[in-house]
């Protein structure tokens, strides 16, 4: 085996700190150790840093070449030695210019567009600093429009520069804006939930009266032009083209038909995220080429991949003999977008002898605004509603139906919920009753929350509902919570690991009606006097204690948590050999946690990641 040791990749430098006086030194150093990718340049020189000969002659020769410009100094230095290179917003560098006290930090060139705005942002945080930004939308709190599609990981479709210029102008100004949004991911649930007064939303084309509007915006795969109208198009990547061709068929000419079919459906090919094609066919050059003008990755799927899947446009038998497949462009495509939705069926072409394809488009089921709904299961935090996640929040405040569990779950996080939503207690319905009624919202296309308490993958009851969203090919997600066990660890000021003596948590439950399995009985758990973390077990206190008992020193620290972090929170300490008393003396039942374990409330041990050898895992 080879010894050799490996170097360390080269960090790439995207930012140059440009120090005038010597003075501005150790505020550039902190930057610096901030800033991943950062050289300083000073005039003197010095430890780490660059020999800098003169201004204009060090800016003359990175101004092509980095990413963003730092000066620290005079103002009037940093504007003279940039002014004879500026030459468009797009491809100039984030230029910023702080004082030697570090008080302000001010873009003075490619605000938004460039990232000088979010970089003042950022070093202002580092410094203590104040950003100083004159962008409006910035400083208004407004969506920048022209930055949008790198901001979410869209495509923009081609416009000219003076009409993005226009369209921000318009959109800065408050002129009345129409947003369109008929496709759904992370950047449209931000855009409905941060959406300015002046713009109104709409989930369809057809319902858009443009008379009322000066400028319109559409979140879309789609390709729209209302006549007259400034108009800025945002591409999702949220379809997928699924493939099919006869062996080593001609590649000529087949993008550009797609591309045509596309345009009679108004569809964007920059909307694409995938190519789609069966195992047969993954080294045909037609698929590489496709691949490589749409500019989207190839997604391979089997013959087995692809049984059960319904297509409209059938192959005939020989296809599905060699394949497996009724059709291997629908059904990939299909396959690719997790079951969406076919927007054309299959088209075949041929565009010489003997070199026939076909292909299709469907869109991300979880994009479309037209497919049925989305249950979210959520997790609601241990008691505190200010401990539910912020996307758990998020949730929430959309959801037609909150479905929550009962008096487990703290009444206040469904005031969350939105006007005119339904929100009900699943205390007094059996499975096959909350199946129901979140089916009735599902396929209504409404969006549905199951809120249960803690983290949902903990005694969360969820896998027999998930088993039904799964045999109905229901859409759902979960959104993870805060467990009890770490609200546990956070009252009582514990660090559930001791450096050396105890490195494992363990979350277990007592042995009540449910059996627990031989090797996950207490007292084998206990075995490895881990911080033990034990649910559900309240009114098996005299059996939790005995089977601690054969493995923990009675001394063991001891902690009973009931309804942690609810207003009515009460946590009592002890030991492990007056555990039954002090849950039967205080007449604990339900919602409480008992926590073993020498780490309760321990002050000893170092970890190592505080010794010197370890400095270099914090820094960027």
């Amino acid at each position: 085996m080879s010894t050799e040791r490996i170097k360390p990749k080269e960090e790439k430098v995207v930012t140059s700190i440009l120090v005038i006086s010597e003075a501005g030194i150790p505020l550039a150093r902190t930057i610096a150790d901030e800033l991943p990718g950062t050289e300083i340049y000073a005039s003197g020189g010095g430890e780490n840093l660059l020999t800098m000969s003169s201004v204009a002659e060090t800016v003359t020769g990175l101004f092509a070449q980095r990413e963003s410009l730092i000066f620290v100094g005079a103002l009037g230095i940093c504007t003279r030695a940039i002014a004879p290179h500026i030459r468009d917003k797009y491809t100039d560098p984030a230029v910023l210019c702080i004082d030697t006290t570090g008080r302000f930090v001010i873009p003075v060139l490619s605000g938004h567009v460039g990232g000088a705005n979010r970089l003042a942002k950022e070093v202002a945080r580092i410094i203590g600093g104040e950003a100083v930004l004159t962008t409006q939308s910035d400083n208004a709190g407004l969506w920048a429009l022209d930055t949008m599609a790198d901001k979410y990981g869209w495509m923009l479709e081609p416009v000219e520069k003076s009409e993005m210029n226009e369209a921000v102008f318009a959109f800065v100004s408050g002129r009345k804006t129409a947003l369109l949004l008929d496709a759904r991911d992370r950047g449209t649930e931000e855009l409905e939930r941060t959406k300015p007064a002046h713009v109104t939303i709409f989930y369809d084309y057809g319902e858009i009266d443009f008379s009322d509007f000066d400028l319109f915006l559409a979140v879309t795969p789609f390709v729209y032009s209302p006549e007259g109208m400034r108009t800025l198009l945002f591409h999702p990547r949220v379809l997928a083209l699924g493939v099919g061709c006869r062996r080593d068929a001609d590649p000529t000419g087949v993008a550009g038909k797609i591309r045509e079919e596309m345009r009679l459906h108004r569809l964007s090919p920059l909307a694409l995220k995938a190519l789609a094609t069966i195992d047969l066919k993954k080294d045909e050059s037609l698929v590489a080429r496709l691949s490589s003008e749409f500019g989207v990755p190839v997604e391979v799927f089997t013959s087995q991949d692809l049984e059960g899947i319904e297509v409209p446009s059938a192959s005939n038998p020989k296809v599905k003999e060699v394949t497996g497949s009724s059709s291997v462009s629908e059904a990939t495509a299909i396959k690719s977008t997790g079951g969406g939705r076919l927007l054309f069926p299959k088209v075949k072409g041929k565009l010489s002898e003997g070199n026939d394809f076909t292909f299709a488009v469907a869109l991300d089921k979880k994009s479309d605004r037209t497919a049925s709904g989305h249950i979210e299961i959520v997790g609601a935090g241990p008691g505190d509603p200010e401990l539910i996640s912020v996307k758990g929040k998020r949730f929430l405040e959309g959801a037609d139906l909150i479905l929550y569990a009962g008096s487990l779950v703290p009444k206040e996080l469904t005031l969350y919920a939105k006007e005119g939503a339904t929100v009900r207690s699943s205390a007094g319905m059996n499975l096959e009753e909350q199946f129901a009624i979140m089916k009735d919202f599902y396929d209504r296309g409404l969006s549905i929350v199951r809120l249960h308490t803690g983290d949902p993958s903990i005694y969360g009851a969820i896998q027999e509902q998930m088993a039904l969203f799964d045999a109905a090919g229901m859409d759902y997600h979960i959104t993870p919570g805060i467990s009890s066990f770490q609200a546990a660890a956070a009252e009582l000021q514990s660090e559930f690991t001791i450096p050396e003596k105890v490195q494992t948590i363990i979350l277990t439950r007592g042995e009540g009606r449910t059996a627990m399995p031989e090797r996950e009985k207490l007292h084998m758990l206990a075995r490895s006097r881990s911080t033990m973390c034990i649910y559900l077990s309240a009114l098996l206190a005299d059996e939790v204690q005995q089977e601690l008992l054969t493995e923990y020193p009675p001394e063991t620290p001891v902690a009973v948590c009931h309804k942690l972090t609810w207003k009515e929170q009460r946590i009592y300490r002890g030991t492990l050999d007056h555990l039954s008393s002090i849950i039967k003396g205080n007449g604990l039942k339900l919602t409480t946690l008992i926590v073993v374990g020498e780490a309760i409330g321990n002050r000893k041990g170092l970890s190592r990641l505080y010794a010197d050898e370890f400095k270099h895992l914090f820094r960027k």
